[in-house]
């Protein structure tokens, strides 16, 4: 039984951890419930874990505190979903704790898998149970009791995989559709897997993918925050300061709840970054200067000259695009159409993904960074895409604000709402609030057969939602187009606009828009081509 492992080990746990998931990846992509098409759990956790892979097979024997910093650097770039964030942060926060231990035991390793639950809630605003939050939570809990009988990283590994286990299991019971379609949590699946590759490569039987089977990533990164506050006090207070003792950031963390809100503190090796909404920056600036010097300042409203640049880039970073306006606006779309539309509207840069594809964090922050503004807004315009946007702005010199636009028309109608000679406060209350005025209907096809909130669903069938909720199923798309616009009619919307997908030739897209034009007759029915996969149309109602 092994009782310790040092940087190597830690590299081939990894590599294995990132092949085991590779490996089942299909498995737990078809353990999501809602049968359409996306970018699902296990793509998004494998191509994530395989970011790290790929930096840790360019290093030769690293140590423990090098091989757990690069793989949770890598991951924070390479994270794409919400599964593949939480997985991102899991391993950021084992990270933290094996900083500066050059091997570590079963002890430790207890003290590291919770640090790492503790990071993943940390940035999760509402967890819930029944995920792969909880699934980690237990089976750290378990690993440290562990800890207390036997010392070997073997045992407390094993027992943590034991109680991973129960409690993938159980999240069966936890959620009430994961119940009823009788299946576990794809994404506490997915930490499963990697615990138990993990000890294989332990005991010495490496996973190992098949040949061509990991996707290609991207990779590094150095850390993250999540700022998803309302500004309600005066002065946006943001600074970063250079780490120069030992104290704990916790205590600044604490003293500057008491002062404000939105806070967000996010700290490494070498920096603390704070960004506090308050009414008095003074007092916020003193309390930080016990932990070191200031390398940047900026008080909104105030405008302090910066002392210096703040992160310098690495030698694999684009070149960070110098601020010629205030504002700048990337999108998230796929197809040439919803493209052009976004152009048109005024986005700076268009970020190439959506449903079948969530972009990394790395190909967000590519994209932001080219942006010659001070501001730039992200539009996600897809819920599995927002938690990897929020992760940007600890990354860039440059302010990023993320509208969580779960569509593509919500992405749109931010855009209309969207003022360049505004102010900061004024753009980001007036794209969030637009939000909840658009409906967004979207009709694609069934991945997999389910049953799914009454409905009795078909691997092909025509699937209808309306919002994030399934709305009907049918072999004939007339039938489900009808039921749409009645209900269009019903909600009394006046603006209608119809996205026909790439899959949709001109003159059936046209049938659609007339259906919608004759049930609803007093509405304004347009039609553009959206060029999008994967939906045969996207539909917005005003």
């Amino acid at each position: 039984m092994k009782q310790t492992i040092n940087g190597s080990d830690f590299r081939r746990l990894i590599i294995s951890a990132a092949a085991n998931i590779e490996i089942n990846k299909q498995a737990l992509n078809e353990l999501n419930v809602f049968p359409v098409p996306d970018g699902d759990t296990g793509t998004n956790m494998s191509m994530t874990i395989n970011a790290a892979a790929a930096d840790l097979r360019k290093t030769e024997d690293p140590s423990l505190e090098k091989a757990a910093a690069t793989a949770a650097s890598a991951m924070l770039r390479g994270a794409r979903g919400n599964s593949g964030v939480i997985l991102s942060l899991l391993f950021r926060g084992i990270s933290r704790r094996l900083k500066g231990e050059t091997v570590c035991d079963g002890v430790l390793w207890a003290q590291a898998l919770q640090e790492g639950v503790d990071a993943a809630y940390k940035a999760v605003m509402k967890p819930a149970e029944g995920t792969i939050l909880t699934v980690a939570r237990l089976a750290a809990a378990k690993a440290q009791r562990a800890a207390e009988e036997n010392n070997y990283f073997e045992y407390v590994h094993e027992a943590a995989i034991e109680e991973a286990k129960v409690a993938l299991a159980d999240t069966t019971n936890q959620n009430p559709v994961l119940k009823k379609a009788g299946v576990v949590d794809a994404g506490g699946k997915g930490w499963l897997v990697a615990l138990e590759a993990m000890l294989c490569a332990a005991r010495g039987e490496d996973i190992v993918a098949p040949e061509g089977g990991a996707a290609e990533v991207k990779a590094a990164a150095d850390f993250s925050d999540f700022d998803t506050e309302d500004i309600t006090f005066t002065y946006c207070t943001e600074f970063i300061i250079s780490r120069e003792n030992d104290l704990d950031p916790e205590k600044l963390r604490e003293f500057l709840s008491s002062l404000g809100d939105s806070l967000v503190l996010v700290d490494d090796e070498e920096i603390i970054k704070v960004h506090v909404h308050t009414n008095d920056p003074g007092k916020a600036l003193h309390e930080a200067m016990d932990y070191g010097s200031f390398v940047t300042v900026k008080i909104e409203n105030m405008r302090l000259q910066h002392t210096e640049k703040v992160m310098s880039e690495s030698e694999k970073s684009p070149k960070i695009a110098e601020p010629e306006k205030t504002f700048g606006v990337v999108s998230v779309c796929a197809g040439k159409g919803l493209a052009d539309v976004f152009t048109n509207l005024g986005v700076d840069g268009i970020i190439s993904g959506g449903q079948t594809m969530n972009p990394s964090t790395q190909d967000i922050l590519e994209q932001v960074n080219k942006v010659p503004a001070e501001i730039v807004y992200v539009l996600p315009n897809n819920k599995n895409i927002i938690m990897a946007a929020e992760q940007v702005d600890a990354l860039t010199p440059k302010k990023v604000i993320v509208i969580p636009s779960k569509t593509v028309p919500q992405g749109v109608t931010a855009m209309l709402s969207f003022n360049p000679e505004g102010t900061e406060e004024e753009n980001t209350a007036a794209m969030t609030e637009v939000l909840s005025t658009v409906d967004t209907m979207q009709i694609t096809y069934a991945a997999r057969n389910s049953d799914f909130d009454g409905y009795d669903i078909h691997e092909g069938d025509y699937l209808a939602l309306y919002g994030s909720a399934l709305f009907g199923t049918s072999q004939d798309i007339k039938a489900l187009l009808k039921s749409l616009a009645k209900k269009v009619r019903d909600e009394g919307k006046e603006y209608i606009t119809i996205y026909y997908g790439a899959d949709v030739k001109e003159k059936h897209a046209q049938k659609a828009a007339d259906i919608f034009a004759e049930i609803c007759p007093d509405a304004d029915v347009n039609l553009l081509n959206g060029g999008q996969p994967v939906y045969y149309y996207l539909i917005s109602a005003e």
